[in-house]
């Protein structure tokens, strides 16, 4: 398990610089294939000899069959060997030609370098059913009576040197496959995956060991010179090989099928904290590469979702985008009671004039972030920017038990820091309290959240007339009034205002002159 990034410490760790990829490639790869066939085969060899002296009944070998033996068996383990490593390098370099050329593969090549360790073990299995065709031959020949000993024993032998060569090479190939699968899920042949590395464990651990004792009783039938002695040490051997041997292939299946595992487990507990920069190293070419590769899709699907849901919040505001996602978003809205904020630079026309663009961007985004930053705080919602003036929500989508006062509070902070901040400009506020409908307006494929009602429009006709008032902050008698808390001590009454387009006066307040002092100081 790892983050983005470390599939490029393997390649660079299996291949060194480019300019020596293809040199560095072919010398590990020759190493490995050597390394593989000759401890494979000195196992197979073991396994022959082993078989033949403690389990397989039998008459002991003459004269000329163990001449023949001494004589052929290194001239073909030695002829083996070559022609395995020459046959096996020159095909395992072509399959993972992209990796020594520092090249990205395509599906073929990645298809090609995670059948390597299969096509290696398919070349051991060629040569150990030459080596039984040959040994056996020589058998007939000799001392027919042993024939059947030394086919089943190199049958035996074969089957455990192609597991465990199977076993060996892909293991030692990871890097190549984790780098081949780098950013793709492994691709499933038909017969390959996790039922394919079973089989290879069950019969290195169970079916060669059983497949001796069938031996044995079927060659007992055809002899009766076998002691019970013999019949003893027998069963002790292959009771031995199968407990050493089932132990052993347990815990290498254990470990082939739990680390895969392991490794997205300890990536999810991370996702579970918060970190989406996760990733699982993909090098399993089975199915549990493909649970490693899916991972990796989901946590890229969630950092994709989670970056669209921190757009759409800062579009709409982050609470209206939890609004959203918790429940189904629908055309039309409900009546309620909110507090509204409007702020309007003074003379903004004028200063745009009379400032260069950039300077003009630059102070517009201060004052924006002075702005936003309070109605967040606040916990408020910025509806709208306008131009160069803004519309803030309180009480809507979500509730707000002290919306009023959350309203007030963040007129009187945002008006001080940007006397303060943005001293190259002035604003004015307005602040509202009453009913609105809020809700989506638009059609089905398009639509925004808004409010719509008396409250808003109350709230940008004092924005007017704020302009003209000290401390540029008009606000209605009802959001003092409603202010819970020691919020409503921060003002005054001002007068009663006709705004424009009412037939009756609005009652308003304005900063109390000690808080406008408080700026002042």
């Amino acid at each position: 398990m790892g983050r983005r990034g470390r599939g490029n410490a393997f390649g660079s760790f299996l291949l060194g610089s480019p300019d020596q990829g293809r040199r560095v490639l072919r010398l590990r790869v020759q190493v490995m294939l050597t390394v593989l066939l000759v401890s494979t085969n000195v196992i197979g060899a073991l396994v022959v000899v082993g078989l033949s002296m403690l389990v397989v009944p039998g008459p002991p070998p003459n004269s000329d069959l163990l001449l023949a033996a001494a004589i052929a068996i290194p001239v073909y383990v030695g002829v083996a060997v070559v022609v395995g490593a020459v046959w096996g390098t020159a095909w395992a370099l072509r399959a993972l030609r992209w990796a020594s050329e520092g090249r990205e593969p395509d599906e073929r090549d990645r298809r090609r370098a995670l059948r390597v360790p299969l096509r290696l073990t398919a070349i051991q299995g060629g040569l150990w059913a030459t080596a039984a065709l040959l040994f056996t031959t020589l058998t007939v020949i000799l001392q027919p009576d042993l024939w059947i000993a030394v086919a089943l024993t190199n049958g035996i032998s074969g089957v455990v040197v192609c597991s465990i060569a199977y076993l060996f090479s892909e293991f030692a190939l990871r890097p190549i496959a984790a780098r081949a699968l780098m950013g793709h899920g492994p691709p499933l042949d038909r017969g390959s995956g996790v039922r394919r590395r079973m089989m290879l464990f069950w019969s290195l651990g169970t079916g060669v060991p059983t497949a001796g004792l069938f031996t044995v009783a079927i060659l007992s039938f055809t002899r009766d010179d076998i002691s019970l002695e013999r019949l003893r040490v027998i069963i002790l051997v292959i009771a031995g090989v199968v407990l050493t041997f089932g132990a052993l292939i347990t815990l290498l299946n254990a470990r082939a099928v739990v680390a895969p595992i392991l490794a997205v487990r300890d990536a999810l507990a991370l996702v579970e904290r918060g970190d989406l920069d996760v990733e699982v190293v993909v090098y399993d070419g089975t199915e549990l590469g493909r649970l490693q590769a899916g991972f990796n899709e989901m946590v890229t699907g969630m950092k994709e979702r989670e970056r669209i849901r921190d757009l759409f919040g800062r579009h709409v505001g982050q609470e209206v985008a939890d609004a959203a996602v918790r429940r189904e978003v629908e055309l039309g809205g409900e009546i309620r009671t909110v507090s509204v904020l409007f702020i309007d630079i003074v003379g903004s026309t004028g200063f745009a004039v009379d400032n260069e663009p950039t300077e003009v961007v630059e102070v517009l985004n201060r004052f924006f972030a002075v702005v936003v930053d309070e109605i967040d705080r606040a916990r408020g919602l910025v509806n709208k920017f306008m131009g160069d003036a803004v519309l803030a929500v309180f009480g809507a989508p979500v509730e707000h038990e002290d919306h009023a006062g959350a309203a007030l509070a963040a007129a009187r902070r945002m008006a001080e820091r940007l006397l303060e901040e943005v001293p190259e400009i002035r604003a004015g506020i307005g602040v509202s309290t009453g009913e609105a409908v809020a809700g989506n307006v638009g059609d089905a494929k398009r639509f925004e959240y808004t409010v719509i009602g008396d409250a808003v429009n109350t709230a940008a006709r004092l924005t007017e007339l704020a302009k003209d008032v000290e401390g540029c902050i008009l606000v209605t008698r009802t959001s003092v009034e409603t202010a819970g808390g020691d919020e409503a001590a921060h003002w005054v009454h001002h007068e009663d205002v006709t705004l424009r387009g009412r037939s009756t006066t609005t009652a308003t307040s304005v900063l109390a002159p000690q808080a406008r002092a408080t700026r002042s100081a």
